[in-house]
């Protein structure tokens, strides 16, 4: 048999007959002292910044904000009173008109109410554990009668907007909105505002992250509750109900898309302040500027998923046997796409449907969508009637969507393909952007610092860098003809290095070899400087000579570098042969604001920093600006409006990996791609075709507003057979060709 009346809210009428006449006289009660409430400290988190103040991380258990009640909207103050306590500004801390209502709707069987008002939940929060004892109630009723003598109103709710769990680890109403909507608090909408006024109920079962439905459910509630107390008006109402509100995935938010910057930064301050890291407030400010790390996960973002277009279609991420129940349905619906979370804009559906022309499939959130021709054509394949099992687009398939900007959808997936891009002051080594792969919450895999590659003809170069320093200048003509290396010289089989093109054109200067990328003719000055000479002469530009060869593959890029290590490397002939020091992190502060660290770069130009002559610098930038004008780079100048654009593209062995290292004006930047299980991107795939693509994109936007920059002549380099060569070597005839006959060089010479 039902009891006439729930067993709590008996207990609730009992203890407000008991407390009515102790809540205007001293207690009796051994009641906690109310410091941790007047003297209020919260946990603040670790929380990074872009060096102009844009929020790119936040750590610890409560992600928190401090806001103060005048700061607070009302419209959000409304919707929180509308749902938990209306009478909040009249009752004395408990509500005993609430409980009376709370008890006729329990015995009509109406919608069931909570009876515990704003005080006594903050209260229970700041003292109490939430065991269901008669005795923790009686201290909870006890102590709410305590704060509202101690404590003003707008103070009581300003402690609870600040202090309630909301979900995700997000405590009080500002860090909720950024975590939800990724807005400050003052920009929220008022849907928005109703949805979050909805949490302190169930914050981690039914927030719009984790169970969508629900916490609409629970916004339409506060909207009814504003609109009966006269918050809002009925269009306000109606309006608010169809809003878009915005929900962002988990571990998404709005301009922050540094989530390997950040947990770099993490590792780090955890490194040295340990477990405190996550509470003593400490705001760490990185050198990144938030322009061009946007750029960079744009473009990066963009290029991949054009690479995966090229490639194809692979089929659905799962399917499941959709039950006939309605119920199970949804729940089954529900719970599969959760374990598929969204990408940025790439979200997961459940398909209900599938035809040739019309796929209709269903989103997280409950949202019914439809996938007409246009948005099918790139997967036609897997809708066809004869479809491998695997491939096939069905009911119960898990596939991706993106909407276009005209509000179309269209099939997607999510790449398997793995890329990097950094950007760097190539004068001070801060750096300016950095993204470590395509998307961090399906991998922390961080491809700028940890990923070891081959670098492929990127290696070039440095070789050619080296091989200045013997004599030998961009005008020296080299045989570009097939060559074959002896037992004898390689020290084991013998070996045909070949161009990527099998083309072969004969003599040709070092400046044009490099611009077109030989191989041959990159094998062919190795063997004339040695490979001891050229491995030597790596590490002052940063790599490390332990993950590089000894042998003529040296010239082909077989060792391993990290897209981190390239970028500093190229840095070095951007800025007049500088070694730089990368750094990240610009300045450490406290809750207090107390400097715990300040980063003091070395100043650019220093001589104590230089690692190569300024006159190879000078003549290797010369050489890779060729690169971009008219070899394997062109693409960069005919679609970037800059005269200072200089770099090298590079293909490993049977495409395992693309590059594109470059720089203009003060920013040197490196693109990669390459799958983390190593296998070829493609045969028409390039360090032109993957890499670049992202280089172009980023540098469109990060060096505008910088001026053009060139290097200026120094002294002690002069011009000689038409290039620039080092002066002591202007007479040495000998560096005029290299493994080539006579005729050979007169015909180079004079182009016959």
């Amino acid at each position: 048999m039902k009891p006439i009346l729930s067993a709590r809210l008996l207990q609730l009428l009992l203890l407000c007959a008991l407390c009515w006449p102790m809540a205007f006289a001293a207690t009796p009660l051994d009641l906690p002292s109310l410091e941790s409430l007047t003297d209020y400290r919260p946990k603040i988190p670790l929380r990074v910044y872009t060096s102009d103040k844009v929020l790119i991380g936040e750590f610890g258990q409560e992600r928190r904000d401090f806001v103060a009640i005048k700061d607070i909207p009302l419209i959000q103050r409304q919707a929180l009173l509308a749902i938990e306590d209306s009478r909040f500004y009249e009752h004395g801390g408990v509500d005993y008109k609430g409980v009376v209502r709370a008890v006729l709707a329990d015995l009509s069987g109406g919608l069931k109410q909570g009876a515990s008002t704003i005080t006594m939940q903050l209260a229970r929060n700041f003292f109490l554990t939430r065991e269901k004892l008669f005795s923790r109630k009686l201290t909870e009723v006890m102590l709410a009668y305590k704060i509202e003598r101690e404590l003003s109103k707008d103070q009581i709710l300003e402690l609870y907007m600040n202090q309630i769990y909301l979900g995700q680890r997000a405590y009080g109403f500002s860090s909720a909105a950024r975590i939800y909507f990724g807005k400050p608090l003052k920009d929220l909408s008022l849907g928005q505002a109703a949805m979050l006024a909805g949490l302190p109920q169930a914050p981690s079962g039914i927030n719009p992250i984790v169970n969508p439905i629900r916490a609409r459910a629970r916004q339409k509630l506060v909207l009814k509750r504003m609109l009966a107390l006269g918050y809002i008006t009925d269009a306000q109402y109606k309006a608010a109900l169809k809003e878009n509100l915005g929900v962002l995935a988990e571990g998404q938010s709005v301009g922050n898309h540094a989530q390997y910057v950040a947990e770099m930064v993490r590792q780090v301050i955890y490194a040295q302040f340990k477990d405190e890291a996550y509470t003593r407030g400490i705001n760490v400010t990185t050198t990144l500027v938030n322009a061009d790390q946007q750029a960079a996960y744009d473009a990066l973002r963009r290029q991949v998923l054009a690479y995966d277009q090229r490639h194809g279609y692979r089929g659905p991420e799962a399917h499941v046997v959709l039950p006939a129940n309605a119920a199970e349905r949804e729940k089954l619906i529900e719970t599969t796409l959760q374990q598929h979370p969204a990408s940025d804009t790439l979200l997961s559906a459940m398909v209900l449907s599938a035809k040739p022309a019309s796929v209709q499939a269903v989103l997280v959130d409950g949202d019914k969508i439809e996938l007409q021709a246009d948005g099918l054509r790139w997967a036609a394949a897997a809708l066809a009637s004869k479809a491998s099992a695997a491939l096939k687009i069905k009911p119960g398939a898990v596939i991706r969507v993106v909407k276009n900007s005209r509000g179309r959808w269209s099939i997607a997936q999510l790449p398997v393909v793995g890329a990097a891009f950094v950007a760097l002051n190539n004068q001070t080594g801060a750096y300016r952007a950095l993204v470590g792969g395509f998307d961090f919450n399906a991998s922390e895999f961080n491809h700028v610092t940890q990923a070891w590659r081959q670098p492929g003809s990127a290696m070039k170069p440095f070789i050619y860098s080296a091989a200045l320093e013997k004599g030998y200048s961009p005008g020296t003509l080299v045989n570009d003809a097939p060559l074959t290396l002896t037992s004898a010289e390689t020290g084991g089989q013998p070996w045909t290095p070949q161009n990527d093109d099998n083309v072969y054109d004969g003599a040709i200067t070092l400046r044009t070899a490099l611009a077109q990328s030989k191989n041959v003719a990159a094998v062919r000055l190795l063997r004339a400087i040695t490979p001891q000479y050229a491995h030597d002469f790596l590490p002052r530009f940063g790599f490390d000579a332990a993950r590089q060869p000894v042998n003529y593959t040296l010239a082909l890029g077989t060792g391993a570098v990290t897209p981190l290590q390239m970028a500093g490397a190229f840095s070095v002939f951007a800025n007049g042969g500088y070694q730089i020091n990368p750094y990240l992190i610009q300045k450490v502060v406290d809750t207090r604001g107390n400097v715990l660290f300040e980063a003091k770069p070395v100043l650019p130009g220093q001589e104590s920093a230089r690692v190569l002559d300024a006159r190879n610098a000078f003549i290797t930038d010369s050489m890779l600006r060729e690169v971009v004008a008219s070899g394997t780079g062109a693409a960069a100048s005919k679609k970037l409006a800059r005269q200072d654009l200089a770099g090298k593209t590079g293909t490993s062995s049977d495409a395992f990996d693309g590059w594109f290292a470059g720089y203009a004006g003060t920013t040197t930047a490196v693109a990669w791609m390459g799958f983390d299980e190593p296998r070829s991107l493609g045969a028409r795939e390039f360090g032109a075709t993957v890499a670049l693509p992202i280089w172009i994109d980023y540098m469109r936007s990060s060096p505008s507003g910088q001026p053009v920059h060139y290097q200026p002549q120094p002294a002690g380099v002069v011009q000689a057979q038409g290039d620039w060569v080092f002066e002591e070597f202007r007479t040495a005839g000998a560096v005029w060709r290299l493994d080539l006959d006579p005729l050979q060089w007169l015909k180079g010479l004079f182009g016959a």
